[in-house]
């Protein structure tokens, strides 16, 4: 999940106890502490304990599905987030960390319409916005690049495939 910002570290406590006020926030900081120390197979297994308790807890589920993501369990997460954005399509979080999922797997497309969602549930979300850019520019660096094995002289289409490969985050595939 590292080619997008997605909700991870700080703010992540700030959502999670921000949603659920029930859960102890000694509690999560304990989880957080967990998975800041790579310990995220226990800091799991701590977050599935609570949410057997508490199944419908929006932050618990939200921290369930990064840390699924972390342990690259990604169709787990994946369910997890789509989920949430159903049982809660105001919350623009599960559909950034969603988009940053699919944009890993280079499904660029599914990645592009969670985005749209986040951005319509909260159009102050900045990381969202900041992340559509980024599929954005990918899915041009893509297009640019297929024009170009049609037409590989054409000098324009190697200038905007050389700007827009600048924008792309360097770490997606080309």
């Amino acid at each position: 999940m590292s080619l997008f910002r997605s909700l991870l570290s700080s703010a992540l406590l700030v959502f999670v106890t921000t949603l659920h006020s029930a859960v102890a926030a000694d509690e999560m900081a304990d989880i957080q502490r967990m998975q800041a120390s790579g310990q995220t197979q226990q800091a799991l297994q701590r977050v599935e304990g609570l949410l057997a308790r508490k199944p419908k807890d929006a932050g618990l589920r939200f921290l369930s599905g990064v840390l699924l993501a972390e342990r690259q369990r990604t169709a787990e997460a994946l369910e997890v987030f789509n989920r949430l954005s159903v049982d809660f399509p105001e919350l623009p979080e599960p559909y950034n960390n969603a988009a940053a999922l699919y944009a890993a797997m280079g499904d660029f497309d599914r990645a592009k319409t969670s985005l749209e969602q986040a951005v319509r549930a909260n159009p102050a979300f900045s990381t969202a916005h900041e992340n559509l850019g980024d599929v954005y520019a990918m899915l041009a660096s893509l297009s640019y690049a297929r024009a170009l094995r049609i037409e590989p002289g054409s000098t324009g289409l190697q200038a905007k495939l050389a700007l827009v490969r600048q924008l792309a985050p360097s770490s997606l595939p080309r």
